[in-house]
């Protein structure tokens, strides 16, 4: 096995040994990109001739091995700010912007030895879009099978990850944006808390829901990556000023004793048959493990989707019309200021990017703003008191992550709400501020994954870590490699 095709706290256990270095690490990570990148697309802006793979931090690859995550590389989702770096959402609107600082969990990893690779993963344009197709630069491919999609937003990180092009990776979560794309390429990943990791630097989307974080190979690694960027930040008021616990201690607890709330919602009509046996079979896993299980309802689940599709757009509209030519990125030069508004907006945006910024001024616009947006909210507090009411019973949630695996490229990117709605099963932790988890819980027929997703009471990440591997290490789905 190569060294790309470990986990991070293996690499870690080997560097502390002197058993291997950092660049070994990173010429491993950088011959795996140069045989399998220009199949898959997980990185934008990367010159395939030039290797080893250029960083970031260049000086973090001499590692002492004192620090979390000394010599260890990470990718980065393309609208997270890396100081004088490309950093353009996959979208025209942005060419050529390179900011002028890091966001906050970029110096945290920097703080804490990694390796930053300089070329960040593709992703829908602004993270709009559940497959990766809406990407300025094109698809990203799942490396479980080519023909389809590698999941969205966060589509480039999960690949990157699965196909072993890096050890860990950052992703932003929306509404299902790190767990809809681990799902379909076999990985893990989480969106945490709401408050628990800094957005300083994260280019929004919809500012009360996004979400940066984790993508790995394995629980083990998602939780050591949560480690370094958890954490309150004076730059961002949504963070809350608690204790980061210790997760990797989690790690060591089994489950006997805890109750997992199971809800009808997510196993209605429509659902896969062989997605549903397969997360039932996960299920009767936990409880042979010692869990007890208890069906629950989420009374308001069938609300999600459209009350996130108001909230998200309206929020979206709003936080995207600074992106005007004026700055930066995109400029047209035209006879007037408005023109000149126009034809760079109308140039620099895709079709889906468009289409939710028309959606969210329109629910925003007077005379609508009760009727939709306003109601939305309420009923986004329904949703909210659903997730608090079954916590008083259960210590965690479990759900299919998707309703289905990865679907084919092309197959749904002319039906933007068959599109919304391969999110239906992630939408409402974001809804909520609650913290959730998807890794692999098996494969169908065709050789695709399947993703188990744990939701969890808001900032008990903990129990999501504790869960998810007690039940990595009763199985070995989690070991199982693309065939690339």
């Amino acid at each position: 096995m190569e060294l790309c095709d470990l986990t991070a706290h293996h690499l870690l256990s080997l560097l502390k040994t002197k058993e291997i270095n950092a660049q070994q690490i990173l010429d491993s990570i950088s011959q795996r990109i140069k045989k399998v990148e220009n199949q898959i697309k997980a990185f934008v802006r990367l010159d395939s001739n030039r290797f080893p793979v250029e960083t970031i931090n260049q000086h973090t690859i001499t590692t002492s091995c004192e620090k979390i995550l000394d010599g260890i590389p990470v990718a980065i989702k393309d609208n997270i700010c890396t100081e004088n770096f490309l950093t353009e959402c996959c979208s025209q609107i942005l060419q050529g912007f390179r900011p002028p600082y890091d966001a906050t969990v970029i110096t945290k990893l920097k703080e804490a030895g990694a390796i930053i690779l300089a070329a960040k993963t593709n992703m829908d344009e602004f993270a709009f879009g559940s497959s990766t197709e809406n990407s300025c630069f094109g698809p990203t491919r799942n490396p479980w099978d080519k023909t389809k999609v590698a999941g969205g937003s966060s589509g480039g990180s999960a690949a990157a990850v699965s196909a072993s092009e890096t050890i860990l990776a950052i992703g932003s979560d929306t509404g299902g944006s790190i767990r809809q794309p681990a799902c379909f390429c076999g990985v893990v990943g989480m969106k945490p808390t709401y408050g628990r990791v800094s957005r300083y630097g994260l280019i929004a989307f919809a500012s009360s829901l996004d979400q940066i974080g984790p993508l790995a190979k394995d629980v083990h690694d998602c939780a050591l990556l949560l480690q370094v960027i958890a954490g309150y930040d004076p730059k961002d008021s949504t963070t809350i000023n608690i204790e980061v616990p210790n997760y990797i201690a989690a790690l060591e607890k089994d489950i006997k004793g805890i109750t997992i709330g199971i809800p009808k919602e997510y196993f209605v009509e429509g659902i896969d048959e062989e997605v549903k046996t397969i997360v039932y079979e996960a299920i009767e896993e936990l409880k042979k493990l010692g869990a007890t299980i208890k069906n629950v309802e989420l009374k308001h689940t069938h609300y999600a989707v459209p009350v996130y599709y108001i909230i998200a757009t309206a929020e979206a509209s709003s936080n995207l019309a600074r992106f005007d030519g004026v700055r930066y990125g995109l400029r047209l030069e035209s006879e007037n200021l408005i023109s000149m508004y126009s034809k760079t907006r109308g140039r620099g945006f895709g079709a889906e990017v468009k289409r939710r910024i028309l959606l969210g001024t329109f629910v925003l616009s007077h005379g609508y703003y009760d009727a939709y947006y306003l109601r939305a909210q309420k009923v986004r507090t329904l949703i909210k008191k659903d997730f608090e009411d079954v916590f008083k019973y259960v210590d965690c949630l479990v759900t299919p992550t998707s309703p289905t695996t990865a679907f084919a490229i092309g197959e749904k990117v002319n039906n933007p709400l068959q599109m919304y709605l391969s999110d239906i099963f992630t939408i409402s932790a974001n809804l909520a501020g609650v913290p959730a988890i998807s890794l692999c819980c098996g494969f169908t027929k065709n050789k695709l994954p399947v993703g188990l997703q744990i939701i969890g009471k808001a900032f008990d990440e903990e129990m999501l870590f504790r869960v998810a591997h007690a039940y990595q290490m009763h199985t070995q789905w989690h070991k199982q490699k693309p065939p690339l």
